[in-house]
């Protein structure tokens, strides 16, 4: 007889997530595989929800769709049928599921409700709930304080992110990628100069110097999801309940890849702050951005070409929607933002937005300072503890001390 789903239970998929030394799943397996999945997610999408925080069956299904080539995809189909207990192996065609087996259906539904969670836990909480601001350049005197006191955990950060803004800044000739505005700093130089010169501040493009902000460099995808430590190595920031031991480590890299294979290594070690990883923005625009509530759909036929909407139902944004040619310098020298690196902060917006998970995390940041405990009992408690406490003990970082 064929293994029951969830006879072998999974407490945890860290021990899944690695798919180095796995080959892609072949087109046969590949296409069995999907169409199970497309059935199992059909047959309990269909139900009454149980919860009024997220859809949990929604989450899992976005995943999936938003996965950018049949590898990813196959990274993702593997992941849950072993977290499922059902492994995909040369013999799989489906026949190892019975729905009609009353006890099959309810373990099932109860894998794709684990699946869910292990993914919020793990990859969408700590990213939203840590993304709202990209670590800006400290000050110099602050810097060497640090590496006097020996601080390794962020050693170097503040001056590749100082290096960063510079090359971002250059890259798109002082302007805010969305709004066009000038950065303010840069503004404020050129006006001296040019008022003791006698003469008329420009901008890039040797215009007339109008309307201005200030400009912060933001990272697609967050900074915080990895750091170093003493040895340097990469490490997963983890802001729930797991240690940082070896086999959690990558962790929500491995998930990350499930929306493009290898893309993690776009973002390894000091490659998280180069240019290709980030775009200058004024400072609501970062803000929301980092949030996953602005995101930048390309445009079919046309280079580094995006339509920039919102999430917002208010229509906060009066620049949004727009469509935007992203600036390259002229040698090429500077790299411009990563198509891929966009697609994935799109997909991680869309998958918050249409399963609820980013209205339910804004729910849990906001109680957790305000000091909520709710009456009726809704609040999460195990979340809000496990976060609070893990934000508590937390080291400060480069995001807390150079924010404006």
């Amino acid at each position: 007889m064929p293994p029951k789903p969830l006879h072998r239970h999974q407490s945890s998929l860290e021990g899944i997530l690695d798919f180095s030394s796995q080959p892609p799943l072949d087109p046969i397996r590949h296409e069995a595989a999907a169409r199970l999945f497309n059935k199992l997610i059909d047959c309990f999408d269909t139900l009454p929800a149980d919860n009024d925080d997220y859809s949990r069956v929604i989450l899992v299904r976005l995943t999936y769709e938003y996965a950018r080539t049949d590898e990813s995809k196959g990274n993702f189909l593997r992941a849950f049928f072993d977290s499922a207990g059902i492994p995909i192996v040369n013999t799989f065609n489906g026949e190892e599921v019975d729905l009609a087996d009353e006890d099959q259906r309810a373990a099932l539904h109860n894998s794709i409700l684990n699946f869910a969670d292990y993914l919020f836990e793990n990859f969408f909480l700590p990213l939203k709930a840590s993304t709202r601001k990209t670590p800006q350049p400290s000050p110099a005197s602050h810097a060497a304080i640090r590496h006097l006191q020996g601080d390794l955990a962020f050693l170097g950060t503040p001056e590749r992110v100082s290096a960063l803004r510079g090359a971002c800044l250059i890259r798109d000739h002082h302007r805010c990628v969305i709004t066009r505005r000038f950065d303010s700093n840069e503004a404020n130089k050129r006006a001296k100069l040019a008022s003791r010169e006698g003469t008329v501040a420009r901008d890039d493009e040797g215009n007339p110097l109008t309307r201005v902000a200030p400009l912060e460099v933001a990272h697609i995808i967050p900074h915080c999801l990895t750091r170093l430590n003493a040895s340097n190595e990469l490490l997963r920031i983890i802001l729930l309940c797991h240690s940082l031991d070896d086999t959690s480590k990558a962790t929500a890299l491995a998930i990350l890849n499930m929306f493009d294979s290898g893309a993690a290594y776009l973002i390894e070690g000091a490659n998280v702050d180069r240019p290709g990883n980030a775009i200058t923005l004024e400072r609501n625009m970062h803000y929301n951005f980092g949030a996953f509530e602005i995101f930048f759909d390309p445009i079919e036929g046309q280079v580094h070409t995006y339509r920039i909407e919102t999430f917002s139902a208010f229509n906060i944004h009066d620049d949004l929607p727009v469509t935007r040619k992203l600036y390259l310098t002229e040698s090429r020298t500077i790299d411009p933002p990563l198509p891929r690196l966009l697609a994935i902060h799109n997909a991680i917006g869309h998958i918050l937005h249409l399963s609820g998970a980013g209205q339910y995390i804004d729910e849990i940041l906001r109680d957790l300072e305000d000091q909520v405990v709710r009456e009726d009992g809704c609040t999460k408690l195990d979340l809000f503890v496990k976060l609070k406490l893990q934000l508590q003990g937390w080291p400060s970082s480069p995001a807390a001390e150079g924010s404006t």
